[in-house]
């Protein structure tokens, strides 16, 4: 059976975040609870606007980091700087767009596409 192209999207979404999750180790209980509350809260948004579909990886990326931000601290945190600088967290580019990346504001560099962090983090 095929999903239609809305959950499709969800559980695209859904993957490429927990992905991320997995690769830096984070990928607890508590923690995939707060991706299924993402997708719960943008199932409702990509019904009311199905035309924006496309976007909602990065609009669930968004809502895991803001609600870790909340209860655990700055995710993902950025590899790109150095060491000694003080740790800072990536951001998604665009905020509300296709194709999201994890974007280092500061170096004013590209990291890794919404679900590559892995391939990152294991360089």
């Amino acid at each position: 059976m095929e999903l239609n192209p809305l959950e499709q999207a969800l559980h695209t979404a859904r993957a490429l975040v927990m992905a991320d999750l997995a690769a830096g180790d984070v990928a607890e209980a508590d923690i995939v609870s707060l991706v299924e509350d993402a997708v719960t809260h943008r199932r409702w948004w990509v019904e009311q606007w199905p035309e924006g579909a496309e976007f909602v990886a990065g609009l669930v990326a968004q809502d895991v980091q803001d609600a870790l931000l909340e209860r655990y601290g700055r995710w993902p945190l950025c590899p790109a700087c150095s060491a000694e600088e003080e740790p800072h967290a990536l951001d998604v580019e665009p905020e509300l767009g296709p194709d999201p990346h994890w974007v280092c504001t500061k170096a004013a560099v590209a990291v890794a596409p919404v679900g590559a962090l892995g391939e990152v983090l294991r360089r």
